[in-house]
């Protein structure tokens, strides 16, 4: 959880930092995210004044992490928030099997996804 605590702060978006780190099936860590912008995007001025806006245009962490590894290759996941409905479906199809967060992402189906799967998700 630390390094994703310290990806995190990597995090241009002045409204929600969320950082990421994968851990393979040996517990090394193959790599770290944020939620950001796309790689090579300049945001125009004035372009973090507004939230609603914007945020359409953020990658969440969970999906720059897993544009990082393939398939298979990551088990475990700690991100500071709980996955959001969609980034739980994109972990479930990268395979990941342990998922642990700091806090709660209050509009999200993660817990039910993460049944279903036989996904281990769980606040710490």
């Amino acid at each position: 959880m630390a390094l994703a605590e310290v990806a995190s702060l990597r995090s241009e978006d002045p409204f929600r930092k969320v950082g990421a780190a994968a851990l393979d099936w040996d517990n090394r860590v193959i790599a770290t995210a944020y939620n950001g912008l796309a790689p090579g995007f300049d945001a125009p001025s004035g372009f973090w004044d507004d939230r609603d806006k914007r945020q359409k245009f953020m990658l969440h962490a969970e999906v720059n992490l897993c544009s990082l590894f393939k398939r298979g290759e990551a088990k475990l996941v700690a991100t500071t928030t709980m996955p959001c409905t969609a980034c739980m479906q994109t972990l479930c199809a990268y395979g990941i099997k342990e998922i642990y967060y700091r806090e709660a992402y209050q509009d999200s189906d993660a817990c039910e996804i993460a049944n279903i799967y036989g996904i281990t998700l769980e606040k710490i």
